[in-house]
């Protein structure tokens, strides 16, 4: 069984910054891929970055240049530093882990960024 778990998010003023920490109970170098997904209200899901085993690092145009995504394997947690946040930034983050063909997902942790 996976689990993952979330933990970061908050309230802050646009401008400010915000780092995301996903804690997976299994070791995470097994993973094909660690991302990051939002979802605002009223909204759909939306990938915002992603870390494949490979080391390719993708970032939706929206927090490219403000967002990194990075992984400790010895910790088995991967991590969203977000900076500059804006307030269309706000939403839910989720957590996702890609192994084979099973995707594992966290419980989210609620971001909002205000103007």
């Amino acid at each position: 069984q996976v689990h993952l778990v979330e933990s970061g998010g908050g309230l802050v003023q646009a401008g400010g910054s915000l780092r995301l920490s996903c804690a997976a109970s299994i070791s995470i170098a097994r993973a094909n891929a660690m991302d990051w997904s939002r979802q605002a209200p009223g909204k759909q899901r939306e990938l915002v970055a992603r870390l494949t085993s490979a080391g390719s690092i993708y970032y939706a145009p929206s927090v490219e240049g403000r967002f990194t995504i990075s992984r400790d394997n010895g910790k088995n947690t991967t991590y969203l530093q977000m900076n500059s946040l804006k307030p269309e930034d706000t939403g839910i983050y989720f957590c996702q882990l890609v192994l084979g063909a099973y995707d594992y997902w966290g419980q989210g942790t609620q971001v909002t960024v205000s103007s």
